[in-house]
Parts: structure tokens; sequence; C-alpha cells
């Protein structure tokens, strides 16, 4: 009898459907009326999002892509903004990256009617790539080196004014090492202390952790390949201990080789999946226990946190942000899609 029991518990395992949560993700597109390339993206919910890029554009939706209303600062068209932090439909700052007074940070606090600056760079050698938050009021602002040393600036009252780092917290820079301004995703955040940067450029693709909200920095090494157009491009951290850094090289994006490294123990030590998407990703964002990556090649997602992976749209994206269960992504020629 039990082993009949153990056999038909098995038939109807078999023959269940599977769940929502183990259908293969689709994107849906939600058109934008515009050309820019959008590599700032946050999403609020599945119905508030906003993207960031190129040409000064800034969109903002409210109904969940149905309708994009341009909120941009005026006479910032020649400015790229990589970068958007949203707290909800009204507030957010974005980041626009460049040598010198090009990196600045704007905030808004009437859904983009209007903006303030709030931070502009004045030194020639700093270039600011991306931005994250712990929460509502405390961030981090990431540059390449400075006289050998990452440069950061840091918020306490929500992007409203920013305040250098001290230098002295961080290790030495590797020759050549710098972030890449992909995604706004070279700079992440978990839990109240925990922050991340990315690096590549260098010998080494590396991964810089700071446990106390910033002020001190300790650098690990990754797997991923690293060169002037290579390195670790974005990370996800589902807990301050759980995360996932991808890559690759945006030279030459169709390049095999482990574009993906995982970590337990807050980016101590980093370890190769037995499998990984293949080529160059760009972004990164966990939606529960499943991971999501995109890249001008494709997307791809993984059900066991990054151990394994499967290809589901071979449209090009920048970058990709979830709020809870809702995930949007964006990319180049004003493409911007919401997960189904």
């Amino acid at each position: 009898m039990r082993v009949v029991l153990l056999v038909l518990a098995l038939v109807v395992s078999l023959a269940a459907p599977a769940s929502a949560g183990e259908r293969p993700p689709r994107w849906e597109l939600k058109p934008t009326g515009v050309i820019a390339q959008f590599r700032g993206l946050s999403a609020v919910s599945g119905r508030v999002a906003w993207v960031s890029g190129t040409q000064g554009t800034v969109l903002r939706t409210v109904d969940g892509g149905a309708t994009w209303r341009s909120v941009g600062p005026p006479g910032t068209e020649a400015l790229q903004f990589r970068d958007v932090e949203a707290f909800d439909a009204d507030h957010a700052v974005i980041l626009s990256i460049g040598p010198g007074a090009d990196s600045r940070v704007y905030r808004t606090e009437d859904g983009g009617t209007s903006w303030r600056q709030t931070f502009q760079n004045t030194d020639a050698a700093a270039f600011y790539d991306c931005l994250a938050f712990f929460d509502p009021w405390r961030g981090l602002a990431m540059s390449d080196p400075v006289d050998g040393r990452f440069r950061v600036q840091a918020t306490f009252d929500g992007g409203r004014s920013w305040r250098p780092v001290p230098d002295r917290g961080f290790p030495p820079a590797l020759p050549g090492e710098a972030g890449f301004a992909a995604s706004g995703q070279c700079v992440t955040t978990a839990g109240p202390f925990d922050a991340w940067l990315a690096t590549g450029g260098g010998a080494t693709a590396r991964v810089l952790h700071s446990g106390d909200g910033g002020r001190h920095w300790t650098a690990s090494g990754t797997p991923l390949p690293s060169s002037p157009s290579a390195g670790v491009f974005a990370l996800a951290f589902r807990s301050p201990s759980q995360g996932v850094a991808i890559g690759g090289d945006f030279a030459n994006p169709a390049a095999p080789g482990p574009a993906v490294a995982l970590t337990r123990d807050r980016g101590r030590t980093w370890t190769t999946p037995g499998q990984y998407p293949a080529g160059y990703r760009s972004g990164l964002a966990w939606r529960g226990g499943t991971v999501l990556a995109v890249g001008p090649g494709g997307s791809d997602y993984s059900p066991d946190g990054g151990r394994h992976w499967t290809a589901f749209d071979t449209g090009g994206f920048d970058s990709v942000d979830c709020a809870g269960a809702a995930c949007w992504a964006s990319g180049a020629q004003g493409r911007v899609a919401r997960l189904r």
C-alpha cells in the first residue's frame, strides 16, 4: 500500500500543471514615443516607474506604462541621466554622468514638475557613474577613482545635499580600475548599512563592500573578466549576505566566459556558477528568489538564485529593476517593458 501511494503521488506531481512562478517570464513592451537610450530605471510598483537617459530625457508613468510623461529638468538636453532612484510617484533623484561639471544630481518632489540641482562635480578628474539609497534619506553616489582612491558622495537628507566620504576609508584602486555607468547598478545597497561598488578596467574585476553605511570599504576579487571594457557592471543583493554580480565585455558582447559570480558572505568571496548567461549582461534584479539579467543581447532568468540560467527574450535592454513582484526593463531606442 505504501508503494502504491508513493507511485500515485509521483503521478499526480508529474501531471500537475506548473505554478505561475514556474512559467518563463515575458516582457511586455510599453511604447514611450521617444528614441532616447534609457540606462537609468527605477521601479516603484506595477503602475509607477521612472526612466532616465540621453538628451536629458526623464520619463514617468503612473498607469503601468500606458502613458508616459516627459519630466526632465529644463535646459539639460546635453546631459546623460544614467541613473534614477525614485521613492514614489512624486519624489526622485537623478544622476547625470560625465567628466567635471557634467556629473550632477537633481531632485524632484512633485513628480518632475520642478527640479532642484543638489550636486555638481567640481573636480575635473572625477566621473560619477551611479547612485543608490539605503532608505529615502541615506544614499551614496559613486565616482571613478581620483588620485588612486574611489570617490563617493553621501547624502543624509534624501539627496537634498551631498558631502564627500573621506577617501582614507577606501582601499587603493588598481591601475585602470573604474566603474561602468551602463545601468545605474554599479553601486547597490541591502539593509540599513551594507553597500557594494562594482569595478572593472584593472587587472581584476572587484567588488568593494562597506558594512557601516559607506564610511569604510574592503575589496574582493571576482572571477569575472576585467579589461578597459570588461568587469562587473551590475550588483544585486537579496539580503546583506546573498548577492549576484554580472557583467562581461561590452566591446565583445558575445565573448564566452563567466559573466556571473555569486556570494553568500557579504561579498568577501565570489564563485562562478556551473551555468550562466551567454555573453555580456549589464542589468540585474531580484524578484523574490528569482534573478533577472538583461543586456543588449537579451534577457535571462535564474529561479535558483543565480546557479542556473535560462534565456527568455532576445530583445536588448540595459537595465532591469523590481519593486516586489513588479519588474521593469529599459534600454536603447526608448525601449521600456514590464514583466508579465
